[in-house]
């Protein structure tokens, strides 16, 4: 028999997770030495995570039967993945210049191609690690790996995965690119050797340095209450139009054509994310994207955070020993992901801060790649969101072609 959990109120259970996340950005971002050091190490997006599994796992609280997950799912997901796509600015991508680009999408293939690579190779190491649900957890990571935390839990709800088949990823998730990530922050500190080596010429950055300063000088402003009413009024009402539109859909394609339930294509889910996303990717062309200049996307990591916590509570820590292999899934996956980016920026003479960027643009998303950007110059950390951005806008597209190629190699 079971033993019932300590909390059980939902109230109380999400009085709990924001109390979590309070805690963790507040010494986040505590100026004493020790969090700095211990933040250094330990990524803020990992305890988001832990924390609430860790209480799990101990029993103080039950994260499965909640009905706080369930919400965050069906409104807060798409509503965050609104706003942190509204704010795309695809000519000024453009601008940036090609090799940027190159790189960024070399790192996007880097990680397309690295899946189904690190799924055979371990799959001949230890089949067993490679057997059942695997491929639906590797699916989930790569929406993380191409966009961020929102397509990664889209990619678990369109694939169904088990949550503590969820979890496993999400801890490779968490380890793995935490090591890519002082990688990166390493290579930083030696850009002009690796650029040196590579031959690569700096002057666009220079000039890419100087155009960011002068467009956030232009256009920074304090948010009104009117600014985070419409910011949060556009997210959600965009977020109800898909699924408006998902519903009927998705029962229309489940009537006439079943067999498409092999490519998800009969999940209401699925088609509230694609709806979400792509309505937002469209506004974005309009001038509902000066939204961003009132922090829309601020708005949309608070959302995605808030997502997070809920789906930590539901992982159980103890599951994460039984399949270390999983571990060498993800190292694999990544140096793939990582020697493609050297073998371009070899060919194209991409300098180190393209590398690092178009890398950490995906892997990391808008969460992560300002930090790794502002490692080589603070003005250029909006170049970091701007290609997070565009992660989060191709991750679930791209994450389910990729688990589209997972099945077929598992035969599922």
């Amino acid at each position: 028999m079971e033993s019932q959990a300590l909390v059980t109120d939902d109230a109380v259970l999400f009085g709990l997770l924001a109390a979590i996340l309070a805690l963790v950005f507040w010494t986040a971002s505590h100026p004493a030495p020790f969090w700095r050091r211990f933040y250094s190490i330990v990524p803020a997006l990992a305890l988001c995570y832990c924390l609430p599994a860790l209480l799990n796992t101990l029993g103080i609280i039950d994260g499965r039967n909640n009905g706080i997950y369930p919400i965050a799912r069906d409104y807060l997901l798409p509503a965050a993945l609104v706003l942190l796509t509204l704010s795309i600015d695809l000519k000024g991508l453009v601008a940036l210049g090609p090799k940027l680009l190159i790189m960024f999408f070399t790192g996007t293939a880097g990680v397309m191609l690295g899946a189904p690579i690190a799924f055979l190779l371990v799959g001949a190491l230890s089949p067993e690690t490679v057997a059942g649900d695997t491929w639906t957890g590797m699916a989930a990571l790569a929406g993380s790996w191409i966009g961020g935390g929102a397509n990664m839990v889209a990619m678990r709800e369109i694939y169904e995965v088990d949550a503590n088949t969820f979890g496993q990823f999400a801890a490779v998730d968490i380890l793995v690119a935490s090591v890519w990530l002082a990688g990166l922050l390493f290579l930083a500190g030696r850009a002009q050797r690796f650029d040196r080596w590579i031959g690569a010429d700096t002057r666009a950055i220079d000039e890419l340095k100087d155009k960011v300063e002068a467009y956030q000088l232009a256009n920074a402003r304090i948010p009104t209450l009117a600014d985070v009413m419409v910011v949060l009024g556009v997210a959600f009402a965009i977020t109800g139009l898909a699924h408006a539109l998902a519903g009927p859909l998705s029962t229309w394609i489940a009537t006439e054509a079943p067999h498409l339930a092999r490519l998800s294509l009969t999940s209401s889910f699925f088609w509230i994310v694609i709806f979400a996303t792509t309505i937002a990717i469209g506004l974005s062309f309009t001038r509902v994207r000066k939204l961003e200049d009132a922090g829309a996307s601020r708005l949309g990591t608070v959302l995605l955070y808030v997502l997070i916590v809920s789906i930590g509570m539901q992982m159980d820590l103890m599951a994460l020993v039984e399949r270390p292999w999983l571990f060498a899934i993800g190292a694999i996956w990544i140096l793939i992901h990582g020697a493609l980016l050297l073998i371009v920026a070899r060919l194209i003479r991409a300098p180190a801060f393209y590398f690092a960027i178009g890398s950490q643009g995906n892997i990391g998303a808008a969460a992560s790649a300002p930090v790794v950007a502002a490692a080589f110059h603070p003005a250029l950390a909006p170049v970091g969101v701007l290609l997070g951005v565009v992660g989060y806008a191709t991750g679930t597209y791209l994450a389910w072609v990729v688990g589209q190629m997972l099945r077929v190699l598992a035969g599922a």
